[in-house]
Formats: C-alpha cells, structure tokens, sequence
C-alpha cells in the first residue's frame, strides 16, 4: 500500500512520547507498506536525522515549522477563527507540496497525525486517516481551569482559544475518512463530540526486547521517578511540580534517605531554579534511569492519550503510582500491575509501600511486565494500524 504520512514533527530522535511512537510505528508499518513521511522540524540540524528514518521511508520531505509566537501565528489566533495551535502549522509550502505528490502519485491514503495538520491537506478524493494522539482541547481547558489567581485576567481570553481549538478538532475528525485513538476513554470523548464517528483504537507501546534485560543495579538507595518526560509538554510540567511540592514531602517524612530524580528532556531548564539537595533534576538514558529507580511515582492531573514512558517502566520492571488521569490507556489493575490513587496522600502512602517492602514491589513490577509483553509491543500496535489502513483503503466500515 502507498501511504503519505503527515507528522508535526521529525519521528527521530526519541525524545517525546509522540516521536517514539510515531518511529516505531514507521519502522514495524515500512516493511510491509511504501512510506513517504512529510514532517515539520523546529531547526535545519534536525536532517541529520534524517538517516534514522530512510531504512524504513521511500521519501522524506521537511519542512520548517515557524516558532510558536510568531507575529503571523499571533496575528491569526488573535484576529481569525484560528486557534494558535492551527495557526502555528499552516504551512503554504507544505500544501503546495502535498498537492503536487497527490496530482504525480497514486497513493492510497494519508496518514494524518494530529488534527492541526489537515488544514494543510488540499481537496481529494484519497481517503484520510487521522491520529489523534491525545485529545487537544481538554489538555488546554484542564489548563485554563488551573491558572494561579495571579493569572486569572488570561482566562476569557485562553477560553476563547481553546473553544477554536475545541471547534477545528471536531470539525476535523468529521472530515476524516477514520478516527485513530490511543486509549478506549479518548475514543468514547471524540464519539460523544462528533455522532456516528468511526474510532479505531489503536494503543501506546514499546520496545519490550530493548528495555527487558537488566543492565544497570538498582541505586543503593530509594530512588522515586519522575520521567522520562518532555518538559515543554504542560501535563509533565504540572504532575512534576504536585510531586515537588505536595507529594514528595510525605514520602521523604517516612523514608529520610530517599532521592527524587525529575529526569527528561528541557528538566534542567523548567527547574533550573529549585534548590533541594533531595532532588535531582537531569536529562538521561532511558534504560539506565528506569533500572536505577525504585519506583516511578506520576501524579497527573491532565488526561488523554496514554504515556509511553509507563509503558517503557513497565517493560523495565518499575512500579508504577499514579492517578487515575495519568493511568488512562493502560489495561493495568489498581494493587494488581500498578498502584492508583486520587488523592496525593494516599499516593504517597502507596510509594512508600514499594519502597520499603521490595517483594511487594518486585511482584507489582514483574506483573506489569507481563501485561507490556502480552499487550502493549510495538508490533501488536502496528498490527492495529495496519488493519485500519486496510478498512480505509477498501472503503469499509466496521
């Protein structure tokens, strides 16, 4: 099958939840499928990367993103039925391109990953699947309804914005030929928005075989973790600063010697201020940061979509606690495969638990395991997506 796929973003390197997918999915949908990969990059050093993605593309075509607060990305969401968020990727040169592949190519579908990059699509009659990763105008409403009081003159404002971003998301879905999800709870969000929607549903995973085999010790210590997280991303920002300054306190009242490690991408930046001698904030290798750690302890506020990091700690044998929001696409039973709770308290009681009775900890993480292998690879996900593509190609409706 011929596919044109459309990212926000170079799949490569692995740096956010959203590339690691997207790569993988590439890399197991390339064998069987001719993949030409159009996508946006922040900076020129990005197409070096470029190589990372050739084995498994026909053609890759990039295309220079403007920065975020651009005047005309302004000027759009403050003067236009545009949010900021559509505003920031459209692009006249990839339109143009992806109308002269459609006019040269037969292709027999585009592959869309998020809405805010149909706009760029010209009419055509080649049916369109569209990815949403995560649901766009919850993730900014939870965020307009946590402003701090010194803020709250931005929120008629904000709330215009995410009412576009609400209105072009739908409207988008609708135009789809498919709907793609990652988790059952966004399918059911996206079906009550837009009636009679074709949802399929196709989960996070990971590189079971990459992150199974131990290497690294365990720290000495008690080490808690948040991470591995994009810090640019606002969820991550939130669920960090809970776990700072309300959560992590109360475990280090019971279990004096422990550590917190904030690690990810843009941690040193978000908290270059902090000052506590119990915290350690830096970027790492995945597999040697999730077999160094005790336990990944996430309170998250913000749902939507489902979070490849757990996925990669399930995978490494770290148990995971977190709340009910941050658990959302993982088929993982509360004291079974994962702790949940919503009330940071408790969360903390529960990371306690793991960190002092370490056969509890080793029976949570090696269950946890066993759900990642049996579920969630990379392959299975792939297997999913290319079934939907063959709905999408045919015609069908199931």
């Amino acid at each position: 099958m011929k596919i044109l796929m459309l990212t926000p973003y170079l799949p490569y390197p692995l740096h956010s939840g959203g590339q690691t997918r997207s790569f993988n999915l590439i890399k197991n949908l390339g064998k069987k499928h001719q993949i030409t990969l159009f996508s946006f990059i922040r900076e020129d050093k990005e197409k070096r990367y470029r190589k990372n993605l050739a084995p498994y593309c026909q053609q890759i075509k990039l295309f220079k993103r403007r920065k975020a607060w651009a005047p005309i990305n302004v000027f759009l969401a403050g003067f236009s039925p545009y949010p900021l968020l559509v505003s920031i990727y459209f692009s006249r040169s990839l339109r143009k391109a992806i109308a002269r592949e459609l006019n040269t190519q037969n292709y027999d579908l585009i592959h869309v990953e998020n809405f805010y990059l149909m706009q760029n699509i010209p009419k055509t009659k080649v049916p369109i699947l569209l990815v949403d990763q995560t649901i766009e105008h919850r993730v900014y409403q939870h965020f307009v309804d946590s402003l701090p009081k010194t803020l709250i003159f931005l929120k008629p404002f904000l709330l215009l914005d995410v009412a576009k971003i609400k209105f072009w998301e739908t409207f988008y879905w609708k135009k789809a030929s498919m709907m793609v999800a990652v988790s059952q709870e966004d399918k059911k969000l996206m079906q009550s928005q837009a009636k009679d929607l074709e949802v399929k549903i196709v989960p996070n995973g990971v590189d079971e075989s990459y992150f199974q085999k131990r290497v690294y010790p365990r720290a000495k210590k008690p080490v808690v973790l948040f991470g591995l997280a994009n810090f640019k991303w606002m969820q991550n920002k939130e669920g960090a600063q809970i776990l700072i300054n309300h959560v992590w306190p109360l475990i280090k009242k019971k279990i004096p010697e422990a550590k917190l490690w904030i690690v990810g991408r843009y941690a040193p930046e978000f908290l270059k201020g902090l000052k506590k001698k119990d915290v350690v904030v830096k970027e790492g290798k995945p597999k040697k940061i999730y077999q160094q750690a005790w336990a990944l302890v996430a309170p998250m506020r913000s749902g939507g979509g489902s979070r490849t990091k757990f996925f990669e700690a399930m995978a490494s044998k770290l148990p995971i606690v977190t709340t009910p929001e941050g658990a959302e696409g993982i088929a993982a039973q509360d004291g079974k495969e994962i702790f949940i709770s919503d009330d940071l308290q408790d969360l903390a009681e529960k990371a306690v638990k793991l960190l002092k009775n370490r056969d509890l900890a080793e029976n949570i993480a090696k269950k946890a395991k066993e759900l990642a292998k049996k579920k969630y690879g990379w392959d299975k996900s792939a297997q999913k997506l290319d079934q939907a593509y063959q709905e999408v190609a045919d015609g069908k409706k199931s």
